[in-house]
């Protein structure tokens, strides 16, 4: 499912020669923003790289659509699996929180 633009690297569709993942850019597309936005979020993409990976997901609905479904499976099962964090942590993020608060006010 490789292409110019767009390779496969441990399981993962990445943007050609980057550590950017597909899912980043198609999740951006989708939600309206422009390649040249898109490019702005991940400064290490070329904007003809933004344009190549929107359009292999263009060009390759059924297969990109697959991969981001196994994407959201996989992370539903790892939020299943997670465990929240204990109260201890809890409390420590409370207080840097209300420390947080403190120094605005």
């Amino acid at each position: 499912m490789s292409s110019e633009y767009v390779e496969v690297r441990e399981g993962g569709l990445y943007a050609a020669g980057s550590r950017v993942s597909l899912a980043s850019i198609v999740y951006a597309f989708r939600e309206g923003a422009s390649p040249e936005t898109i490019r702005q979020s991940f400064p290490s993409l070329s904007l003809a790289q933004v344009y190549g990976a929107i359009a292999f997901y263009l060009n390759h609905p059924r297969e990109s659509e697959a991969y981001l479904q196994e994407l959201k499976r996989k992370w539903e099962e790892l939020e299943r699996r997670g465990q929240p964090p204990s109260e201890e942590l809890q409390a420590k993020i409370e207080q840097a929180r209300q420390r947080l608060f403190a120094e605005q006010a």
